[in-house]
């Protein structure tokens, strides 16, 4: 049975530089093999009570709270049958897909919406290194109750009145390409679209060359503000 990590919505993307605290694994990445694929799941739908995941009818997950995801699954590649369910509540299903995986290719299905509508998103992972002292980024928009949004990426304490986002009108269910940035510090911070209020502010980080990282905007459990966000350990 494969482990889950939570992080608290106030943490955001401060964990970008703490991997071990991002998965119980040693190691989030599986080593590659011609016949699998991997899937990691996150836990997204903000009013969604804890749940199971079932892969072609095989519990692998259980009893998953909000705000939390696994490390890499490693699955046969192909056509693969994906449940969700309530783990207070086994027959009750909300999520039932069946996506084809392809060999060697690394994926992140991602719980969203409110439970009323809640649906998979499969996100295609890119665990390709990035250039000789840089760190690889990707910014996915997962919270239901927050605008359309800019991100800035700027050196610790940067007025954000004369800087300029690296990503603009972002609306919710939007996921960014992967971003390469020098190694270094920074701070990144998230406000509504053509506004510098923060929403999310992951103070300074130190980003050290050859991480991989995701970082996803979520709701506050139940739903709306304080906005926070899950960071995934890509790779490294």
């Amino acid at each position: 049975m494969k482990k889950f990590t939570h992080i608290p919505a106030l943490v955001a993307l401060a964990a970008l530089v703490f991997v071990g605290a991002c998965s119980d694994d040693d190691d989030p990445v599986a080593p590659a093999t011609p016949s699998n694929a991997y899937v990691r799941v996150l836990h997204a739908s903000p009013d969604a009570p804890n749940v199971d995941v079932l892969v072609d009818g095989t519990v692998v997950l259980t009893d998953v709270p909000y705000q939390s995801f696994s490390s890499y699954l490693t699955v046969p590649a192909g056509a693969r049958n994906f449940k969700v369910r309530a783990t207070a509540s086994p027959s009750t299903v909300v999520i039932n897909v069946t996506p084809t995986l392809t060999k060697n290719n690394y994926y992140t299905v991602v719980a969203r919406d409110p439970l009323a509508s809640i649906e998979p998103w499969l996100l295609t992972d890119d665990h390709a290194a990035p250039a000789t002292g840089k760190v690889k980024v990707r910014l996915v928009h997962a919270a239901p109750g927050a605008p359309t949004v800019d991100i800035y990426v700027t050196a610790p304490g940067a007025d954000l009145a004369t800087s300029t986002p690296v990503l603009t009108d972002i609306p919710y269910e939007a996921a960014s390409g992967f971003l390469e940035v020098p190694a270094g510090n920074y701070q990144i911070r998230i406000t509504p679209a053509n506004t510098t209020t923060v929403a999310i502010d992951s103070g300074t980080l130190t980003l050290t060359a050859g991480q991989i990282r995701t970082g996803v905007a979520v709701d506050a459990p139940g739903g709306g503000a304080p906005f926070g966000a899950v960071v995934l350990p890509d790779r490294n």
